[in-house]
């Protein structure tokens, strides 16, 4: 996983002792679409699909990650007080917008949304690093598809407003 060749080993002590082994059978629905994401999934052995709204599937493997688009999120619920204290902000959860399900038997290692609270308390300057946060961003099926969105429809308008300009003249 990219993003942990960026980190210390103090960080990687501190979700290692976070993590739990979990063992999921063949066909099993790990997140579903639109339900709330408790949990960071690594990949251990086995394979997985993640299937987007729009039919899209993504195949996932040993090494692969799902969620990790929760980090960022827990990292952006910091804010600071004008005394700069920090405050933790509560919202509701990040939704899921890809269902993943288990094509064969998987072991994953999980890390749950409270674990990982505690490790971006304990580390949040350095993993609010643009850094880190570029390899969360790059890596992550979650902004990938948001990003394609977001260049689809900036296409869209582009082409609608030179349709309008060719039609006018």
């Amino acid at each position: 996983v990219r993003i942990f060749t960026l980190m210390d080993e103090s960080i990687l002590n501190a979700i290692r002792e976070r993590l739990k082994h979990i063992t999921y059978i063949s066909s099993s629905v790990v997140f579903s679409a639109g339900d709330v994401i408790e949990k960071i999934v690594f990949i251990v052995r086995g394979e997985m699909e993640s299937i987007g709204k729009d039919g899209s599937v993504i195949s996932l493997s040993e090494g692969d990650v799902f969620g990790e688009e929760l980090l960022s999120w827990c990292l952006e619920r910091a804010a600071s007080n004008t005394d700069g204290t920090r405050i933790w902000i509560k919202r509701k959860g990040l939704l899921s917008y890809r269902s993943v399900r288990c094509v064969t038997n998987v072991d994953v290692f999980s890390l749950s949304v409270a674990d990982l609270d505690d490790v971006t308390r304990l580390f949040s300057r350095f993993l609010g690093s643009c850094k880190v946060q570029g390899a969360i961003r790059y890596e992550s099926p979650y902004w990938r598809l948001r990003a394609a969105m977001e260049i689809q429809v900036a296409w869209r308008y582009r082409r609608r407003r030179l349709k309008r300009l060719y039609c006018s003249v």
